[in-house]
């Protein structure tokens, strides 16, 4: 055998050690690297929950909205579009339980109206909310998450643990069992690629990240302040990974949580998903600064497809072996995505849904392509302009509801 003939399997072979490689190191990761401290006593919270729309099981999750457990004073502001919002009614309803349970609640309901031009419709909630905050802290929630009663203890010792912590935030975590290709899409594009890579950065910085995901975040006053208000992040489709850059370039650092909160969602439906898949890989081309999280989701890309067309190349040329060698790279690729999913949530992956991780990463260079051609994003009922850096555009935003 030559070593031009060599080289085929060898490249194969090499593509297959280095799928192996990343989930073993993605996998390490994914324990808690930083500790918290428990404070000797708990400043005052407030939890600001934007609410646009209904959310899968949306009662449910302001019940939890109500139940914080938090050790110290909270006070928890919805903040709505309008009065028209139908999580209004659930609202109200969710009050009305505790007050009859005897527990003493304290939230209001804020009403924030359409956001001005180049502000996305999230981010005008979180500034019509800290304008009314009361906490010492402040902490937004997003309104598909259902954090239990430890959540919001955990991730205040995070933030309070360093001196230099201007924010925390949780780690998601889709964690009902798949009901449907779309689900199973959803679970596996959080569990199995998104968070493993985050998690290696944190792990890598000692629980630091240079930027935050904001389904659970809490924020220091005076961080907010040194950041220029909430208000800097106008012109940004993704506000929370913005938002943290800015707090470390302001000379803080963001700092993960030890308690991860799970997203609920299910039975959502495949056009659903795809929309999900194309709003997310915008957010990343957008909201991520640095390399490290890039190269990490780059990297698995590159060994998938690689050893795809590697794999393609050798059975047109009726090279079997190296076909078969070179196929171990997607294959093992897409089982890392899996059984990460399974470790994150808890639950096995149904086999009928053992493909799904496979199509995600097939498909990508097309949702890609989308995004780069497609210069615009539907989030929340509303649509937004984006830039040829999935920036928003201008003008920035178009509100429809929808």
């Amino acid at each position: 055998m030559s070593l031009t003939s060599a080289l085929p399997p060898i490249a194969s072979v090499a593509l297959a050690l280095e799928a192996l490689r990343s989930h073993w190191q993605l996998g390490r990761s994914l324990d808690p690297s930083v500790p918290s401290r428990e404070p000797d006593c708990y400043p005052s919270l407030t939890v600001i929950r934007p609410i646009r729309g209904l959310d899968v099981e949306a009662l449910q999750n302001i019940r939890a909205a109500l139940d914080t457990g938090y050790p110290g004073t909270c006070e928890t502001l919805f903040v709505l579009d309008d009065n028209r919002e139908p999580a209004l009614k659930l609202i109200r309803q969710a009050m009305r339980e505790a007050h009859a349970d005897g527990r003493t609640v304290d939230a209001r309901v804020l009403f924030a109206g359409p956001p001005p031009a180049g502000r996305t419709g999230k981010l005008n909630a979180m500034i019509v909310g800290l304008q009314a905050a009361h906490g010492e802290l402040v902490a937004f929630a997003d309104s598909d998450i259902r954090p239990d009663r430890e959540a919001l203890r955990v991730l205040v010792s995070a933030l309070l643990s360093a001196p230099d912590f201007g924010a925390a935030f949780a780690p998601v975590v889709v964690a009902p069992p798949p009901r449907t290709v779309g689900d199973a899409g959803y679970a596996l594009l959080l569990n199995g690629l998104y968070s493993p890579a985050f998690q290696y950065v944190a792990h890598h910085n000692h629980g630091s990240m240079p930027f935050i995901m904001g389904q659970l975040m809490v924020f220091r006053r005076e961080a907010i302040r040194a950041i220029g208000g909430l208000e800097s992040a106008d012109g940004q489709l993704v506000d929370d990974m913005y938002l943290g850059e800015r707090i470390t370039k302001a000379g803080y650092r963001n700092v993960v949580s030890a308690h991860a909160v799970p997203i609920i969602q299910h039975n959502l439906p495949l056009a659903e998903f795809l929309s999900i898949y194309v709003r997310w890989l915008t957010f990343s081309r957008s909201g991520l600064p640095g390399l490290a999280f890039k190269v990490i989701s780059w990297l698995r890309g590159f060994v998938f497809w690689a050893g795809f067309a590697l794999s393609a190349v050798a059975l047109v040329e009726g090279a079997w072996i190296t076909a078969a060698l070179a196929a171990c790279a997607p294959i093992l690729t897409s089982a890392s995505i899996n059984l990460l999913h399974s470790r994150q949530s808890g639950t096995k992956l149904r086999l009928r849904y053992a493909w799904v991780g496979f199509a995600l990463l097939m498909t990508a260079p097309l949702v890609l392509a989308w995004i780069l051609t497609h210069r615009e994003v539907t989030w929340r009922g509303r649509r937004y302009s984006l830039d040829a850096a999935s920036r928003l555009a201008t003008p920035a935003a178009h509100a429809l509801r929808t």
